[in-house]
């Protein structure tokens, strides 16, 4: 295919069409408060941290996301067990404290599905790192979601993180491959990454289960179960990535 990958702040006509690209992102995963309340302002505000990928008939088929933060600030300097959440929130709290930022974390990498398998996604992180560089840091880091841990949502993340191939080492799950192929290592789980509460008639909308025990539930595209409280009327789902660096 071929692909022109540019910053929005080089084309901030492109927004539309970017946030109507068809993606697979189950719809629970939307309803996380802090991405939620923060995914439009990295558009408002760091539009050179948002990177599009168009065709040759300049139709989006991937976008790019990232944030840059002060990674090395007093209280901080380990990539956080919060991850994904916490990155999010230090990166617009160093942006209204004035905090020079260090490190540039990546926050999302999505491809439209009718331009899913071929090698889009590699192309978007490589791009990413090739931004960051551009912007004068020397490291990116990355709470990842493991593209392939859904399906096995019982599986322990700390086993699952450094689970590796026979063959050659690199990790099992296809999405840490992409990242350590590029260059990155991976460095440790980061296991309440992501957040989502909700009443169980909202996750009952969301995801047509009936969430009416308690106890865990295993649903499409979670990478663990969804603990339940029905008696109580609610269910949380707690997500775990996994922290990787890329030196640049």
């Amino acid at each position: 295919m071929e692909l022109k990958i540019t910053t929005l702040a080089e084309r901030p006509g492109l927004q539309a069409q970017m946030w109507a690209m068809k993606d697979l992102w189950p719809e629970f995963i939307l309803n996380d408060p802090i991405g939620w309340s923060h995914f439009p302002r990295i558009v408002a505000e760091l539009p050179e941290y948002v990177l599009v990928a168009t065709d040759a008939e300049d139709n989006v088929v991937a976008r790019a996301f990232s944030v840059p933060f002060r990674l090395h600030a007093e209280g901080r300097g380990e990539l956080p067990a919060t991850g994904w959440d916490q990155v999010l929130l230090w990166a617009f709290s160093d942006r209204r404290l004035g905090r020079e930022p260090d490190t540039v974390s990546a926050i999302e990498v999505c491809v439209a599905t009718d331009a899913l398998g071929q090698g889009l996604s590699g192309k978007m992180l490589g791009a990413m790192r090739d931004n960051a560089r551009r912007l004068g840091f020397s490291e990116v880091v990355a709470p990842v979601r493991p593209n392939a841990k859904h399906l096995e949502p019982a599986t322990s993340i700390h086993e699952y993180a450094f689970r590796t191939r026979e063959s050659d080492g690199l990790p099992h799950d296809p999405w840490l491959r992409v990242h350590v192929r590029a260059g990155a290592t991976v460095e440790k789980v980061a296991p309440a990454s992501m957040t989502v509460s909700a009443s169980v008639e909202q996750w009952r909308a969301w995801t047509g289960l009936p969430f009416d025990t308690d106890g865990p539930v295993e649903v499409e595209g979670a990478l663990v179960p969804v603990h339940c409280e029905a008696s109580r009327g609610f269910a949380v789902y707690v997500e775990p990535n996994v922290w990787v660096r890329h030196p640049l």
